[in-house]
């Protein structure tokens, strides 16, 4: 079994207890993957790069990644005007970069001008409350299953500790060349 890959800041200790006397949430600082390497392995761009960072990631396992959700997003204008709320296609499609990274540190592949990793399949998506703006919605996937080139997964989005969003997803990485 690996080891989770983190990285605590001292920071993060000092910080905490000044956040929580003052009532705010405590968001920790872990980071695994950063902005820049995320576009090392995936290939989205702004505005469809949907993972900020990845705060855990035991490879072959199970990852945690978040994705803050600012006002500024460009589907808050058509979605809805009078309510802004992330559309659930959108947070699929966030925790589906999200395995895709799993899938992608676990075998050390990246994707390329020649590969590029598909979602294959959604099953059992559900929504069980609005993402809106100035939430953090904090995903997770875990793989369930690898077969054929196939690997299924188990993904949920949560936002202050409540469950946002979960389903089975299936990915798969295949030549485009």
């Amino acid at each position: 079994m690996h080891e989770p890959t983190t990285n605590a800041p001292v920071a993060q200790a000092a910080a905490q207890p000044a956040a929580q006397s003052a009532g705010l949430p405590v968001i920790p600082l872990n980071v695994v993957m950063q902005s820049d390497e995320i576009k090392r392995y995936l290939p989205h761009r702004y505005p469809f790069l949907l993972v900020d960072r990845v705060i855990e990631l035991i490879p072959g396992e199970h990852i945690k990644a978040i994705k803050n959700v600012s006002i500024n997003e460009p589907f808050f204008q058509g979605h809805f005007p009078h309510y802004a709320v992330m559309p659930g296609v959108l947070i699929v499609e966030a925790l589906a970069q999200t395995a895709a990274l799993l899938s992608l540190k676990s075998t050390g592949q990246k994707t390329d001008e020649n590969n590029v990793v598909y979602l294959a399949g959604i099953d059992g998506a559900r929504f069980k409350r609005p993402v809106v703006p100035g939430d953090t919605l904090i995903m997770t996937a875990r793989v369930l299953l690898e077969k054929r080139g196939l690997v299924k997964f188990a993904v949920q989005a949560h936002v202050e500790g409540k469950l946002a969003c979960e389903a089975e997803l299936l990915c798969t990485m295949r030549s485009i060349a």
